[in-house]
């Protein structure tokens, strides 16, 4: 069962930045962060100090800023990585550390016992300096349960306050993802944070499936942006938790679709149509049946209200379409209706959508039912 203390961490200007090919300004940066913040995200992993320059410089000023989020700063597991987080005014810290044999031998070189050292050392470390600290438990899809376990227990006992479990291929299933979290909550009682990449497309389900197993905090990025295949998106994880789960995170939902769009303009990534929650075509409607059952009742379609989301109701004229929403969309533009004109009509915006290769304007509508008007009066 999900707790009632999950906390939503947004990592747009983090892991989402990192997605190839986008590299955010420093204007792009603040104003992703303001409008999170507005949103009502209360959690955000700004950024890598490590980066300096530009990066540094954003991340100074995002602190300045003096928001009532928490700001996480992303390490590798390198104390002066840390310290410089911590130098430059981060109260929390995130030590990504690798927890798989193929990630310790063929990422970092180091093996087992230099991991708990480590992380250990630099634990101590940020507590000392007063750091609420997460730290991973990275590839954890190929981390056997049992390291995965004496890993937990050794961090917990150092001081860390989270651990994050970040499949960072994406190979879990929701059950597998469930598992691991599982078993970290059998053995320690350190907060878990949901990491999940989107190489499957599971990355929303399986951080479903770790909030279920006892995770409370949870990674997202906004457009569902990432490395590789992405990460679990935003929009799409906070209205499942609060239509499906009765779980209310306080973010403002009716600002998601400006969020998105902040998000699609700095990354020059389009939305898809089809994006969830956000994209043109979640309330659009074509199809006869669908539009016919929309006009007289809105639920009939639609699982919850284009208003919940910043969204728009739109109905689209096309090859799918039938008489009711012809009829719906002229007495819109004023006109009066000749009903047995409507066969007619429909035929001819059925052959003009697929000359067109897509829909037909409400004008264009117009223009073929006063013709057809036209016709049978001569």
């Amino acid at each position: 069962m999900i707790r009632d203390d999950i906390i939503l961490e947004d990592t747009t200007l983090r892991d989402g930045e990192q997605a190839a090919g986008v590299a955010f300004s420093k204007a792009s940066k603040l104003a992703i962060h303001d409008y999170l913040v507005a949103t009502g995200v209360r959690w955000i992993e700004a950024g890598i100090p490590a980066m300096g320059d530009e990066e540094l410089d954003t991340l100074k000023t995002m602190i300045a800023r003096g928001s009532d989020a928490t700001l996480v700063a992303w390490n590798r597991g390198v104390k002066e990585e840390v310290a410089l987080s911590l130098d430059i005014g981060f109260k929390a810290v995130h030590i990504g550390l690798p927890t798989s044999n193929v990630h310790l031998k063929d990422s970092i070189g180091q093996d087992r016992h230099w991991l708990l050292e480590q992380a250990k050392n630099l634990i101590k470390y940020a507590k000392d300096r007063g750091a609420f600290v997460s730290i991973s438990a990275e590839d954890v899809g190929r981390t056997e349960i049992p390291f995965l376990q004496e890993y937990a227990c050794i961090v917990t006992e150092a001081g860390a306050d989270r651990l994050r479990l970040s499949d960072t291929i994406g190979i879990l299933t929701p059950e597998a993802y469930a598992e691991r979290v599982q078993s970290v909550v059998n053995v320690s009682s350190i907060d878990v944070q949901c990491h999940t990449h989107n190489d499957f497309g599971l990355a929303v389900a399986n951080t479903l499936a770790g909030l279920n197993a006892g995770a409370r905090y949870f990674h997202v990025t906004v457009n569902a942006i990432g490395e590789r295949a992405g990460m679990p998106d935003l929009a799409q994880t906070t209205l499942a938790l609060k239509q499906l789960y009765s779980k209310d995170l306080g973010i403002v939902t009716s600002r998601l679709r400006q969020l998105s769009e902040i998000v699609a303009q700095a990354s020059k990534q389009k939305i898809t149509p089809w994006q969830p929650i956000v994209g043109d075509n979640v309330f659009a409607h074509e199809s006869g049946i669908h539009a016919k059952g929309m006009l007289k009742n809105n639920k009939t379609f639609e699982p919850f209200s284009p208003e919940e989301v910043g969204g728009e109701r739109r109905y689209i004229i096309g090859k799918h379409s039938g008489r009711a929403i012809l009829n719906h969309l002229l007495q819109e533009q004023g006109v009066t209706v000749d009903e047995t004109q409507l066969g007619d009509c429909l035929r001819q915006v059925r052959a003009l959508a697929i000359e067109q290769g897509g829909s037909v304007s409400p004008e264009q509508l117009r223009d073929i039912y006063f013709r057809i008007s036209k016709e049978r009066v001569a």
